[in-house]
Formats: structure tokens, C-alpha cells, sequence
């Protein structure tokens, strides 16, 4: 497998996982990977839900990064174990963000959109009443609005997490259908000198494609973008590094030629 750290995984920290931590460092050892970095879960302000309420998705950071300090030396001879955290981001949060940002000495962040204007596109609220090309224009357009107001992060996390939960899907989704605002997010991201990820979570729930897209990915780097992290965004030990050896393909179908990992928010590049 020629990826070997996996850059973007949950456990029982997080909101939607059950699974200890120890299991899924345990799985990551059988698999072979050298790194692995925990990415749970901190949205201030999730609307609450059927399913969910508002507190459903907040860190006990200090809780979480204890736990994570003794399996890391248990296990330090067999994998090592980076801590790492992804933030919610919504234009309003920005001050709430980057104190909890500030507050715990993070190997890597992951800055997500996972509520646009009050609503996840998880849930098929976000999607009524309107085409996948409305709904997919007003989440790239609050990207653009998050970078305007928040800088504290290492990448941005599956820039097209909205056509995961499409109802059609990635059915005539492409770079090029909405080229002029990834020219936008894309040029900011490189401006801030910001990376992007490669979530194979798409995959996994039967897109074509990773999120985010191929042409985003190629995109970013002809612009001369060069920090791309790898992620299963795995909440089970059985979705860990899958279809990295995909992941790899694209990458060098894309143009790179390595891809990168972090540790106390600096970043280091593997050959692929």
C-alpha cells in the first residue's frame, strides 16, 4: 500500500462513532499503516434534530487527548498515533473556533463545512424543494464565506461533502459545472497557504469519485497547491485506509507525486 498514514479518523470521541480508540489503532497496525491521526468531531451550534441534539458533536478535548497520550505510548513501537481534531466551521463561530483551536497543542486540524446556513446536507432537509445544482451552489458558496473569517486549520476537509448525501448523488456533478467558485476556494485556500484532503469516504458510500472530486484535486494543484492530506474519515475499524491504493492513483493522475502528513501543525511529505 503505498499511503501508510491515515489523516482523517473518528472514534467514540466523536458524535456519530462508538468505536474505542484502541480498537481502531489496533486495526490500523493490522493494515499496515505507520500513521495514524485522530480527527474528532467539534461543531459549535449543530442544529439539533430528530436524531441529534446541539451538543452532540462538542469535544471533551481534555478528555479525549488523555486517553490518546496512553495509547500512544502503549503502542508507540507499533504505529504512531498524532492528535488531531476537526472543526465545524460556520461564519458566526469564528472567535468560538479559534479559542478552541488555541486551547490544546493539535498535531493537525481539519476545517469542515458541515452546516451550511442552519442545515447539514447529511440529512435531506437541505435538499428539498430544489435541484442538487441549487443546494451544491449555496454550500460552495459558504466555503468561501468560512476562509473569509477563518484561517486557523491545516486543510479544508472533503470540499464536496454535499454531494455525498445528494439525492442524485455525484449524477452530473463535475469541477467544471461549478469551475468559477473552486477557482474561488481553491485560489483562497492556496493564498493562505491552506491544504485540501482526499476523503475516500465517497467511495466508500458508492460515489464515483472521492471528495473531493478528481477535477478539484487536479485543479489545485496546476494552481500550485501542494499540501493534500489522506483520509478514510473512518468511524469503524473496517472502513480505515480504504481504497488508499485508489487514493494513490488519483493522486498521481492529478499530478502529485507524494502526499502529506503533520505533526505539531507542520507538515512533511511522503513519496507515493
Amino acid at each position: 500500500m503505498p499511503i501508510t498514514a491515515d489523516y482523517h479518523l473518528h472514534s467514540s470521541f466523536s458524535g456519530d462513532s462508538d468505536t474505542p480508540m484502541e480498537e481502531m489503532i489496533l486495526q490500523g497496525i493490522h493494515l499496515g499503516l505507520d500513521q495514524m491521526c485522530f480527527t474528532e468531531h467539534n461543531d459549535f451550534d449543530y442544529p439539533a434534530n430528530e436524531t441529534d441534539t446541539e451538543d452532540t458533536f462538542l469535544l471533551n478535548a481534555d478528555s479525549y487527548l488523555y486517553d490518546l497520550l496512553q495509547l500512544q505510548e502503549k503502542y508507540r513501537d507499533k504505529i504512531k498515533v498524532l492528535f488531531g481534531t476537526e472543526i465545524g466551521l460556520q461564519p458566526h463561530l469564528a472567535r468560538q473556533n479559534a479559542a478552541f483551536a488555541k486551547a490544546h497543542a493539535y498535531d493537525f486540524i481539519i476545517a469542515s463545512s458541515h452546516i451550511c446556513n442552519g442545515k447539514d446536507p447529511y440529512y435531506p432537509s437541505f435538499f428539498a424543494g430544489r435541484t442538487p445544482e441549487d443546494a451544491f451552489t449555496e454550500y460552495f458558496e459558504s466555503i468561501l464565506d468560512n476562509l473569509s473569517k477563518y484561517s486557523n486549520f491545516d486543510v479544508y476537509g472533503h470540499l464536496d461533502y454535499v454531494v455525498r448525501y445528494s439525492p442524485a448523488k455525484d449524477q452530473g456533478y463535475s469541477y467544471e459545472a461549478f469551475r468559477g467558485l473552486f477557482e474561488q476556494i481553491l485560489t483562497k485556500l492556496i493564498d493562505m497557504e491552506k491544504g485540501i484532503e482526499i476523503n475516500t469516504n465517497g467511495l466508500a458510500k458508492g460515489l464515483r469519485d472521492a471528495n473531493p472530486c478528481q477535477g478539484v484535486i487536479k485543479r489545485y494543484r496546476e494552481l500550485g497547491g501542494e499540501i493534500i492530506t489522506v483520509g478514510s474519515d473512518a468511524h469503524t475499524p473496517g472502513q480505515i485506509a480504504h481504497a488508499f491504493d485508489r487514493a494513490a492513483e488519483i493522486l498521481k493522475d492529478c499530478g502529485f507525486r507524494y502526499y502529506t502528513t503533520f505533526e505539531k501543525r507542520s507538515p512533511s511529505f511522503h513519496r507515493l
